[in-house]
This record gives structure tokens, C-alpha cells and sequence, in this order.
């Protein structure tokens, strides 16, 4: 996805998650553990400003105070506008970032995937039936395998897949292939649903995944875990 498209989703999605915080603010959100909704934005807008600095700075040292509890929705506004401002820019450019690429490129297409997963949080704390583009959904599917289960195997977090699993889009036709050899196992659903299964979002045993093959190994690969 190029750069242009992904920032049109960054503004587009921040605004969809700032029009949540005009709700209750106390409601829980259910895959976020203890958090509440103030408690997302707090999050999403404190991130908003680390990956801000990330690209100005270049470092990860950034903490954000919290978030005010009055003026929540424009603070959360401005720091979108600080992060869009900080990534207009080459996507090549340096930049900080916790796993390669060290681009300016990394954030582009971070960010919008770390909003997206959380607007679907917000709206879905708040009683909506959020869905997601498709495209920004295989982005995000895509992220998974190249970015976050890597990094989680860095971290010590999981273990290198020790076979193969095959994830296929059945509304885009897209696939990845994750681990070595000749996947053992397939699932397939539409991408919405596999990315928000991806994230735990939803269960897998959602009744729009099916799998094909060895599911007790695919199931298996996708303990990783893939995800923070």
C-alpha cells in the first residue's frame, strides 16, 4: 500500500476513533484488558506522540503525560495532527523504530494498522458494529507475519514456527504463507476476520474461518504468539 493511501487511513481512522470519545468514556473495552475507553485514547494519543518523536528525534524514549479527562477529544485531535505532520515525509528518510525497516516508511504504515485495531475497539466498547476496509485489513494481515511474530521471536516471547501455515482472504484472493516448507494447514475467511483474529479480536473458532488440513498444527503456529 503506498504512503499516500496509508496516511488517507491514519486521518480517516483517528477521526472515526475521535468521534468514539464523545461517548462513555468509563466503558470497558472488552480485548484490552482492564482498560477503559478514556484509557484507549490515552493509549492511542500517548502513541501518537512517541511514534511523533520516533521520526523527529529518533529515539523511543518519548513518554506522554496522560491524557486530560476534560478536552479529551481535542488533545486526542492534536496529537494527530502531530503525527501526521511528523510523517509527511520520504518514507525512506531515518527514523527510530523497534524492528526494520529504520524508516520514516515503518511509521507510515504502523500507525494507521495500530488505529485501526483500536477504533474497532472503541466502537465495539461503545455497542457499534465496527468493520474494516479490506485493503488496510490485509496490510494489517501482512504486518503480522513480516513485522510483529518476528518480533515477538526476538523478544524471547515465541518460538521460529517450526512448519508452515497458509492464511488466504476468500473476499481479496490474497495469501501469506507463514513459516517454513509447504503449509500443513490453511485457514481461510474474509480479511476483516482475520485480522481482528490475528490481533484476538476474535476467536478462532469465529464460524467464518475454516480451516483445511492439519488445524491442530496451523492452531498450533498461531499460539505463537504472533502478536503483543
Amino acid at each position: 500500500m503506498r504512503t499516500a493511501e496509508l496516511l488517507q487511513h491514519l486521518r480517516r481512522e483517528s477521526a472515526a476513533f475521535r468521534a468514539c470519545l464523545d461517548g462513555d468514556l468509563s466503558a470497558p473495552v472488552e480485548h484490552c484488558g482492564d482498560w477503559t475507553l478514556y484509557d484507549l485514547a490515552d493509549h492511542l494519543g500517548g502513541g501518537n506522540l512517541w511514534a511523533a518523536t520516533a521520526v523527529t528525534e529518533r529515539h523511543g524514549r518519548h513518554e506522554a503525560p496522560p491524557a486530560p479527562r476534560d478536552g479529551l477529544g481535542a488533545w486526542f485531535d492534536q496529537t494527530t495532527e502531530t503525527l501526521l505532520k511528523a510523517l509527511d515525509g520520504d518514507p525512506a528518510a531515518e527514523a527510530w523504530t523497534f524492528h526494520p525497516p529504520h524508516t520514516v516508511g515503518f511509521w507510515q504504515r504502523r500507525r494507521p494498522l495500530e488505529t485501526v485495531i483500536h477504533r474497532w475497539d472503541a466502537e465495539h466498547a461503545l455497542g457499534l458494529t465496527p468493520s474494516i476496509d479490506p485493503g488496510l485489513a490485509g496490510e494489517g494481515v501482512a504486518e503480522v507475519f513480516d513485522t510483529m511474530a518476528s518480533r515477538m521471536i526476538k523478544r524471547g516471547l515465541a518460538q521460529p514456527p517450526a512448519y508452515a501455515i497458509r492464511v488466504r482472504a476468500s473476499d481479496t484472493g490474497q495469501t501469506w504463507t507463514y513459516g517454513p516448507g509447504e503449509p500443513v494447514a490453511e485457514i481461510a475467511g474474509r480479511v476483516e476476520e482475520l485480522l481482528l483474529m490475528l490481533w484476538g479480536r476474535l476467536p478462532r473458532s469465529h464460524p467464518g474461518l475454516r480451516w483445511e488440513g492439519d488445524a491442530a498444527a496451523g492452531l498450533a503456529m498461531l499460539d505463537g504468539p504472533l502478536t503483543p
